[in-house]
């Protein structure tokens, strides 16, 4: 382990306070001893660096999946106070509310009888890499309701049930939204690309319950062992990256006006109470609004195939839940005896609300929230739910997936696309990605074994496991 910091118990390490100049609090992180091998020295001092910044509550924290990233390492939580603290987009990432959706069906993999065309029909039916662009036809006007309403713009529209707003995080929309915030060139970005799965580690997938750990709750989120689950993870495309990068040139400038000392300027930030704090936090709900709606545009593309292909009704594939891992929220948590309101940044860490938390759907309220942590290309993925532990030690938090230990140009080097979808096809799992490059991009052992992130979350009691998913096939962007 790096020089300098603590192992607390079992799983939890600690930055104390003086490991950079500036801590205000002490950071804190969850690695097992096989994950701590992998730790990168960069991502302990960016989360050291998240420390330093005004109004930061209790400790900075980091996931399992915890790595390099811009500003806060990707698996970084910190919760900020609203009179004194900050709102940063290196605490929320370029790809704002990236986040992950799972719908069942009622088939199981016998039913599949040809899987390659089934990824192939959602391969066309999903617009998928760099700059793809949507089939159906989204208006300037309709780019405004989007940012807006969220999810409810997509069912309003046709793109789903009424049920599906219920299964989403905060119900699909923010509704701090503020599209006077959102630039010319964001909003361009944004019109032609709403129902697109984009690129990078993107992906949908078609899926196999292959084990379940916690009967009541798999029941309560509607999945058993052998049925067929659909996942989908993307996020705001290009109008979120542009909002971010739009207001980083805003927020730097903001940062000296207002004086604010940083250890690194990718934490380029600003008062939450400021002109400057409130035009980001704005222009990102709107983000994170568009992106709930491109999700659910993409589930409805999704259930009409397997609607087409094995003649099942739209009310038979409902959605667990969506969640996102990418975004700044105002959130009430217990400090010091007090329940305050809080501005919590997961950059690469997905809620995990306990039991009787706000915001969950009244028939989940007594389980717990489902909790959706994808693995990496042909690995498993795992649903799990939220505790009241999480809520009482990271602000609600937990990991957001697996992890990259390898760079992009790093896994084309290695092996290349087909060699990967071959080795993959061998196990049973068909890959489908506009390119070779895609597929060696996201190639399984690039990233974290996912199955050992999510037993140290289990072990840390900051999510429970509910059930395990193998993939089919996989559509990457």
């Amino acid at each position: 382990m790096i020089d300098g910091v603590v192992r607390l118990k079992g799983d939890e390490w600690e930055i104390p306070k003086g490991f950079v100049p500036g801590m205000r609090v002490p950071a804190r992180f969850f690695l097992s001893d096989t994950l701590a091998a992998l730790l990168e020295p960069g991502a302990v001092q960016q989360l050291a660096n998240v420390a330093t910044l005004p109004g930061i509550v209790r400790s900075a924290y980091g996931m399992p999946d915890i790595h390099w990233g811009y500003g806060f390492p990707i698996g970084g939580v910190a919760a900020f106070t609203l009179d004194e603290g900050v709102v940063s987009p290196g605490g929320v990432g370029f790809d704002i509310n990236c986040g992950v959706r799972l719908f069942t069906t009622p088939l199981t993999k016998a039913d599949i009888k040809k899987p390659r065309e089934l990824v192939e029909s959602l391969y066309k039916a999903v617009p998928t890499g760099v700059g793809a662009k949507s089939t159906r036809k989204i208006s300037p006007s309709d780019l405004t309701t989007m940012m807006e309403k969220g999810a409810r713009f997509a069912v309003e529209a046709g793109f789903g049930v009424e049920r599906d707003i219920e299964r989403c995080e905060d119900r699909g929309c923010m509704k701090q939204a503020d599209i006077r915030a959102v630039s010319a060139k964001a909003r361009a970005r944004g019109v032609p690309q709403g129902g697109t799965l984009g690129s990078g580690n993107h992906f949908l997938e078609v899926q196999e319950v292959s084990e379940v750990y916690d009967e009541e709750a798999a029941r309560a989120f509607g999945l058993h062992v052998g049925q067929v689950c659909c996942m989908i993870h993307c996020g705001s495309r290009g109008l979120g990256h542009q909002v971010c990068t739009d207001h980083l040139k805003t927020l730097e400038t903001a940062t000296k006006k207002y004086q604010i000392a940083l250890p690194d300027r990718q934490l380029a930030c600003a008062p939450l109470q400021s002109p400057e704090g409130k035009a980001y936090f704005g222009a990102m709900a709107a983000s994170a609004n568009y992106a709930w709606a491109n999700r659910q545009m993409i589930m409805d593309a999704a259930r009409r195939q397997f609607m087409r292909m094995f003649s099942l009704a739209y009310e038979d594939m409902p959605l667990v839940y969506d969640v996102t891992h990418n975004v700044a929220k105002i959130e009430e948590y217990t400090v010091d005896g007090r329940r305050v309101p809080l501005c919590v940044h997961r950059k690469g860490a997905t809620r995990s609300f306990g039991p009787g938390a706000p915001d969950l759907p009244s028939d989940l309220t007594r389980i717990g929230q489902p909790v959706i942590i994808p693995g990496s290309m042909g690995t498993s993925s795992y649903v799990l739910k939220g505790t009241a532990a999480a809520m009482e030690r990271t602000f609600g938090s937990t990991c957001h997936g697996s992890g990259r230990v390898m760079s992009r140009s790093q896994a084309k080097k290695k092996q290349t696309g087909k060699e990967v979808a071959d080795r993959l096809l061998e196990q049973g799992i068909i890959v489908r990605a506009p390119n070779e490059a895609a597929i060696a991009d996201e190639a399984p052992d690039v990233y974290k074994p996912s199955s050992e992130v999510v037993e140290v979350v289990a072990r840390a009691g900051l999510s429970a496991l509910v059930a395990r998913l193998t993939p089919i096939g996989v559509i990457k962007g």
